[in-house]
């Protein structure tokens, strides 16, 4: 209670005083950063079953190119470029270890072996027909940066960690005169898509040197033609005994080069009892030249040891960004863990020149600083489908740096194709589910005071992706923006998964999107003085209206005659919604709740709601104990996947904000777990840090149902899960150094707001303004097991 008090007279002081008040508020709060190690708390096996290509790459760097992981089945590749593929936590043998795991990329594999030489992978039912060793779980250790396992056939240990774009790798080999190392190069990897060429040559006995250029599935729908390119420049740090080449099962002994698909080379040592042999592997997406370039650049003076210490002070300093304070282990282990994967998602592009892959295959430069230093970077991504009810909030509010990033990358892409990529490979448009939603991120960042980009490129950009159809690629996503425009709707046909201008199959779902976006982008042409766009957008963000349907009060799909569609199962999924059904779709209104709520009516919200959360609760609010990535879209509600998750939080706008509290904080204690088959749900496709960052924002106890959208965004109040958290705020951006929450009389049976201080001034509304929090100061929030009615 004294410290509270003493915190009041700080703030109170800081109102009158603001010369003053940064050192006192900050003399109050300590940080115990210095004294904790956060990656303790970072499990990234949780959640590893039926996970996709991207999920587990613990040695990276945060937002890394270098993402090194284990593959227990990473050579079996995928049939549609999104099953789960990869490491999966019930396999008990791997194959090797991948360098590049991104959306629609990956390759390179070293693997390391002890005898003859085996140069195709083994099948997980056979792993004696191949390179590929069984492990036990206990002689397994993976946190944020570091990886080790010890093959159990060949008695190796294999350690992994990486700087931003160099793969390091350390090999402890038992006494044999035949310890060898596989290059695993012109085979297919993750969601990779089949191989078109490969290269592969040994220089000076210890550089190796190669690349590989791929045809993912994703590119073959959205940007038929185009490929990926992954380059690779390594040392290792022993000369070989002997070498040679191969091609699958093919060996030619004393080779040094070799090119094709299926191409592979391996080193043979001759090496002492616990004798380690390490790897240092310089990545690029451009050329050979350059990952040469990064290997200099990043890791000429550091040996494994050195580098995995620096993975471990930056994933410390990312992840103590939010600092919390708890006796809660469990809850901890989730949120940093979490925590981890919003910041491990999405990972650059671009070289330490400023060199990236450009649309055309061809290769561009980012403006370098007066020292030589790009202004940005470039990144390759999924696409940001539901992004905005987790990782830009999380952006925003703890990685603004990073969120400017994001948008700069995306408008390089804009600029050579004059179109908002969404999900980009190498630049390549790779559209996740067809929409496009970087219009909508764009106008969050901006509304949020993030605004050192291009503001008059990204508006054309973000206007552009609301409005246009003509000559629309279909990488640029929303095919279907034709009749959305002209009709206020987008009608149903049944070509499934189909948009263009006569229709979708996802039409009712696209067209709450398309309004959703629409509105996002009005707020920013208002706050720009575009009146007149404005009008235009805030028309659009209505449309949703033309497809509510008051006799079953559902959103409901229409026909091109404007009729609803009939049979209508509302249960049905895909039937003009995408990736779920009319029962999770209808709360599809996240810029206008408000009306929503009036249309259905405030009693029959709220019942309708509860009564689905209460439902769900026996189905692990999803799919229940199914492992699938698409288990729950035939249910009432499904927080594995991103339509839903923002609808625990719309009891705030229907004056029952305790059943927020209730829900959000069950879904925390429930759905996420810290087990390999429980983790996002069971089976549940976490993607690329999106579950994850929404459970850091529920945790925290702040979200926004409207995505940081409005023209002066807020956050709505939860039910914080820790007695105190400390938000370091990035004061390049914001003016404030710290926000923070504490909560007392927090327990688990005490999940409802009982009283909520603003800098010791009691407010009654569960909201805060954006603006407030980027200030700095303390949230103090007293919790009951009774709630608030």
């Amino acid at each position: 209670m004294k410290k509270n008090l003493i915190a009041c007279i700080v703030i109170g002081t800081a109102i009158n005083l603001k010369l003053i008040a940064q050192t006192k508020i900050n003399s109050t709060i300590k940080t115990p950063i210095d004294q904790i190690q956060w990656i303790n708390y970072v499990q990234p096996n949780i959640g590893t079953a039926h996970s996709r290509w991207f999920f587990y790459t613990p040695a990276a760097m945060p937002f890394g190119m270098a993402k090194l992981g284990p593959s227990t089945n990473g050579h079996y590749g995928n049939a549609s470029g999104w099953e789960a593929v990869g490491y999966d936590y019930r396999h008990t043998s791997i194959e090797g270890f991948a360098a590049f795991h991104e959306f629609q990329i990956g390759g390179i594999v070293t693997a390391a072996t002890v005898g003859d030489i085996q140069t195709v992978p083994a099948k997980l039912e056979n792993p004696d027909q191949g390179y590929r060793s069984r492990f036990n779980k206990e002689n397994e250790f993976a946190t944020a940066g570091y990886y080790a396992v010890l093959l159990k056939d060949y008695n190796v240990k294999a350690e992994l960690t990486a700087t931003n774009r160099v793969a390091f790798q350390k090999y402890t080999f038992p006494k044999s005169r035949q310890s060898n190392l596989i290059f695993d190069i012109g085979n297919q990897q993750g969601e990779s898509g089949k191989v078109k060429k490969a290269f592969v040559t040994l220089v000076d006995h210890n550089k190796i040197e190669g690349y590989v250029i791929t045809e993912p599935e994703y590119v073959k729908v959205y940007q038929p033609g185009a490929t990926v390119s992954m380059f690779f420049s390594a040392i290792i740090s022993k000369k070989p005994d002997s070498w040679g080449t191969f091609r699958n099962d093919t060996i030619y002994a004393d080779n040094q080069s070799i090119e094709g698909v299926g191409a592979g080379l391996y080193l043979v040592f001759d090496t002492e009892k616990e004798e380690k042999i390490e790897i240092k592997m310089g990545l690029s997406y451009t050329s050979i030249q350059n990952a040469r370039l990064n290997l200099a650049a990043e890791a000429a003076e550091l040996n494994f040891e050195q580098a995995k210490q620096l993975a471990t002070q930056t994933w410390n300093d990312q992840l103590g960004r939010i600092a919390v304070e708890s006796k809660d282990e469990k809850s901890k282990i989730k949120f940093y863990t979490g925590l981890y994967h919003a910041l491990l998602g999405r990972g650059l592009a671009s070289d330490v020149n400023g060199q990236y892959p450009k649309n055309d295959g061809s290769i561009g430069q980012i403006t370098l600083n007066n020292k030589g230093v790009p202004l940005h970077n470039h990144y390759n991504t999924d696409a940001v489908w539901g992004a905005f009810w987790n990782l830009t909030q999380l952006w925003a509010l703890g990685y603004p740096e990073y969120y400017s990033d994001f948008i700069k990358s995306q408008l390089l892409v804009y600029k050579e194709t004059g179109w908002l990529g969404d999900g980009i490979a190498n630049s390549r448009l790779v559209s996740g589910v067809g929409t496009n939603f970087v219009s909508l991120i764009i106008a969050s960042a901006y509304s949020s005071g993030i605004r050192d980009f291009d503001i008059d490129l990204a508006y054309e950009a973000a206007l552009k992706n609301e409005i246009t159809w003509k000559n629309r690629p279909e990488g640029a996503g929303k095919m279907d923006l034709k009749p959305f425009v002209k009709s206020g709707y987008i009608n149903f046909t049944k070509a499934f998964g189909k948009s263009n201008a006569k229709g979708s199959g996802f039409s009712a779902s696209h067209t709450l999107e398309y309004a959703f976006s629409s509105f996002a982008v009005a707020q920013m042409a208002k706050q720009l003085g575009k009146k007149e766009d404005y009008d235009k957008l805030m028309k659009q963000s209505k449309s949703w209206e033309n497809l509510f349907d008051p006799k079953t009060q559902l959103i409901r799909p229409k026909n091109k005659q404007g009729k609803f569609t009939d049979p209508f199962d509302p249960y049905a999924p895909w039937e003009g919604f995408q990736e779920g059904n009319a029962i999770q779709y209808t709360f599809y209104v996240p810029h206008d709740p408000e009306r929503l709520i009036a249309k259905i009516g405030k009693e029959t919200f709220n019942n309708r709601l509860d009564s689905i959360f209460t439902l769900s609760r026996k189905t692990v609010f999803g799919g229940g104990k199914e492992i699938d990535a698409f288990a729950g879209i035939k249910t009432l509600y499904n927080h594995g996947n991103q339509p839903n998750l923002h609808i625990s939080w719309l009891f705030n706008f229907s004056d029952k904000p305790y059943l927020t509290q209730k829900w959000t904080r069950a879904i925390c204690d429930e759905f996420y777990g810290t087990e390999g088959i429980h983790g996002y749900g069971y089976g549940q496709d976490e993607d690329q840090g999106q579950l994850g960052a929404w459970y850091v924002m529920a945790a925290i106890g702040l979200f926004d149902v409207g995505g940081l959208t409005k023209e002066n965004p807020e956050f709505q109040i939860g039910s914080p899960l820790f007695d105190k958290l400390t938000i370091n705020l990035n004061q390049d951006y914001y003016k404030g150094k710290q926000f923070s929450i504490e909560t007392r009389n927090n327990s688990k049976n005490n999940f409802y707001l009982k009283n909520i201080k603003w800098n010791c001034k009691k407010q009654f509304k569960a909201a805060i303004p954006f603006s407030e929090i980027t200030k700095g100061g303390i949230l103090l929030l007293d919790m009951s097991d009774k709630p608030i009615q």
